[in-house]
């Protein structure tokens, strides 16, 4: 957009001054127009309604303006004022609601008018929205004769988005377009082959999309934040590939680098985010939620999607970020806020199961698998079109819970997948495990009759049939699995089988079993057993170890004995700084022993300068010569000072007992 010219401040007009002429207000009019002075315009566009109230030029001009100006809520007010009209504002009403994301007002308007160009145009642009790919996909077709500048782009993006990209390069062959004719064109065809699991192609077209954009918005004179944001949805399909490629380091640094940016293009960080979150799994849950909550709505309590998102973004974008949501709560064990927000997804997304199946997952993670299975049920008896995954859900919840008869139940509604293999394996053990062997025996003949008609090329009945043999015999039913042995004998020269039908019928019938074991190739090796003396033995002798004699003469027929493998030395690792030839002398054998256990142990000698006392406790020691009574006081003084010497030397035997003992208990 042109920059603004800088307004000199007016004098105030007198009452008496006249307006200008109309002429000169159109005049500025058409030229703020030109330059996209759209603010400018709507100001012009009052002045000449102040002269001519009910001029229809101006009013169609300022509700153009207001639109092109962002001015929705102006835009549809200026259109209700101005009723008296006789000029059709019901294509500019249809486009406003559009912008307000009210769509189906939208349509039901557009569809009260003529189908022009402009009106089919924007109609397709509303049945995209809504999900409605076929209907939109037909309108660009009609369209095509009419050669719109860049038709082509929104008839790819509708066929990718119907599921119908195997015929995108039938329409491009049929246009005469290059796929590298614009950016926007060879992204929407990466896109398709991306659908069509051609990785490494769609890989290279979407560097070539990056590459041509780069140049197209470098000669447009955008700035580099304005290109990063046009070429963000490259980065973030790029990402995409390369993590359908396996390569998820370069997925996750190219997602965290788009998320750090914090790019304008907020449809486009809607979806690294949520790529990152399914890309990290259940890990560091709480970043993960931080994330979304990027997304929400800042003013909502509640989780919805921020109004620019939400209007960029088709259901089919916009429901694997809100089940992403309700996943994370799960593993967060945020019962309330999962249950909140799944209560709204039906409503949000009327024609998917992902709603429902959400809803049973709260459901079994509150131990509540009886009620998921029972919601399960009923959706399936409501809409039979969209039953398949709801039952296989239902069978695998009923299957966890420990209940084998529903599982087999809901698995055996469907129809399609009842001959593959896999699920008439899973048939069979449910059937078994809930006590019904008759049963899984029908299912077994039901498949291999189906696969006797079926003319395919990858064929399964041999599979199949072994595995009913194998299961009748397991429960008594030796006929019918002789039967099918023998039936795979003739048809396909099964070795197996005729190992089977030796084992099988030799219950029954021993001459049969002895005529189809004649069948068998024989062993090498085996040419020289006696097979009825090994019946008359006892069974086989330990030999004795000194009988050498016997391997001797073995090796002399001819057997040879394997040669011994020749153990490997390794050389010794000696500690840091230790010399082998230079050792020193040996570590003390008793170095891990207690002091006391040691040879060299002393015990410490007792105090040869304590008096010893003899004699009973309290005797008194007395001197040849008779003291005196002052000498008797001394002595007897005496006396209890050695008394208590005495007993102290008593009580010291103890002590090394005592240390002794925590020295083994820290041993």
């Amino acid at each position: 957009m042109a920059p603004k010219p800088k307004e000199k401040p007016k004098a105030a007009a007198s009452p008496s001054q006249p307006p200008p002429p109309i002429e000169d207000l159109f005049t500025s009019l058409n030229r703020h127009i030109q330059r996209s002075e759209f603010t400018q315009a709507v100001k012009v566009t009052n002045q000449v309604l102040s002269v001519a109230p009910g001029d229809e030029d101006a009013i169609r001009c300022k509700v153009v303006a207001l639109i092109k100006a962002d001015k929705i809520e102006e835009a549809l007010s200026a259109m209700q004022s101005a009723q008296k009209v006789s000029f059709d504002f019901s294509f500019y009403k249809a486009y406003c609601l559009y912008r307000q994301n009210k769509l189906d007002e939208a349509l039901e308007l557009l569809e009260k008018q003529d189908k022009t160009q402009p009106s089919m145009l924007l109609e397709s642009q509303i049945l995209y929205r809504l999900g409605k790919m076929d209907a939109c996909v037909d309108i660009c077709r009609n369209l095509q004769k009419a050669k719109i500048d860049s038709l082509e782009i929104n008839l790819v993006a509708g066929l990718v988005s119907a599921g119908r990209a195997s015929e995108v390069q039938g329409t491009l062959d049929a246009i005469k377009i290059k796929a590298t004719s614009s950016f926007e064109l060879a992204y929407n065809i990466a896109c398709s082959l991306i659908e069509g699991n051609k990785l490494k192609d769609a890989e290279q077209l979407l560097l070539t999309a990056r590459r041509i954009g780069q140049e197209t918005l470098t000669e447009e004179n955008l700035a580099d934040d304005d290109i990063e944001n046009e070429l963000a949805p490259i980065a973030v399909q790029l990402a995409y590939v390369h993590q359908l490629l396996g390569q998820t380091q370069e997925a996750f640094g190219a997602y965290t680098d788009i998320i750090n940016r914090n790019l304008a293009d907020e449809p486009s960080l809607a979806v690294a985010v949520n790529n990152l979150i399914s890309l990290k799994g259940p890990k560091d849950i709480s970043d993960s939620l931080r994330k979304l909550d990027r997304l929400k709505e800042k003013d909502s309590q509640k989780f919805e999607l921020a109004r620019a998102i939400d209007l960029k973004l088709s259901p089919k974008q916009k429901e694997p970020i809100y089940a992403n949501r309700v996943l994370l709560l799960l593993h967060a064990n945020k019962m309330d806020q999962a249950r909140e927000l799944v209560s709204v997804l039906p409503e949000m997304f009327p024609e998917s199961v992902m709603p429902v199946l959400l809803q049973a997952a709260v459901l079994v993670r509150e131990n509540k698998a009886g009620k998921a299975e029972e919601m399960l049920g009923q959706f399936a008896e409501t809409f039979p079109k969209k039953s398949k995954i709801i039952l296989l859900a239902r069978a695998q919840v009923a299957a966890a819970a420990g209940h084998p008869q529903i599982a087999a139940e809901s698995l055996a509604k469907v129809p399609d997948i009842q001959h593959m293999p896999a699920t008439v394996a899973t048939l069979v053990t449910l059937k078994e495990r809930a006590g019904d062997i008759n049963g899984a025996a029908a299912m077994l003949d039901s498949a291999i009759k189906w696969w006797k008609s079926a003319m395919t090329e990858d064929s399964q009945l041999s599979v199949i049939m072994r595995e009913a043999a194998s299961f009748k015999l397991r429960h008594g039913k030796e006929e019918e699995a002789s039967q099918l042995y023998e039936e795979l004998v003739k048809s396909h020269g099964d070795v197996e089988a005729l190992v089977g039908l030796i084992t099988t019928v030799a219950r029954v019938n021993v001459e049969k079993a002895e005529a189809y074991e004649k069948q068998l190739k024989p062993l090498p090796g085996l040419k020289g057993v006696d097979v009825d003396a090994l019946e008359k033995t006892s069974g086989a002798k330990p030999v004795e170890s000194a009988s050498r004699g016997g391997l001797a003469d073995a090796q002399e027929d001819g057997k040879t004995k394997e040669k011994p493998k020749r153990k490997r030395k390794r050389k010794p690792r000696y500690p840091k700084g230790f010399d082998p030839a230079n050792p020193g002398p040996p570590p003390d054998p008793e170095r891990w022993l207690p002091k006391r256990e040691r040879s060299s142990y002393r015990p410490k000698r007792k105090d040869k300068r304590a008096a010893q006392v003899r004699g009973s406790q309290g005797a008194v020691v007395r001197d040849k010569s008779e003291p005196s009574a002052s000498a008797t006081n001394s002595n007897t003084s005496n006396s209890k000072s050695n008394q208590a010497k005495g007993a102290s030397q008593n009580a010291e035997p103890s002590r090394p007992q005592s240390k002794s003992s925590r020295k083994k208990s820290r041993k």
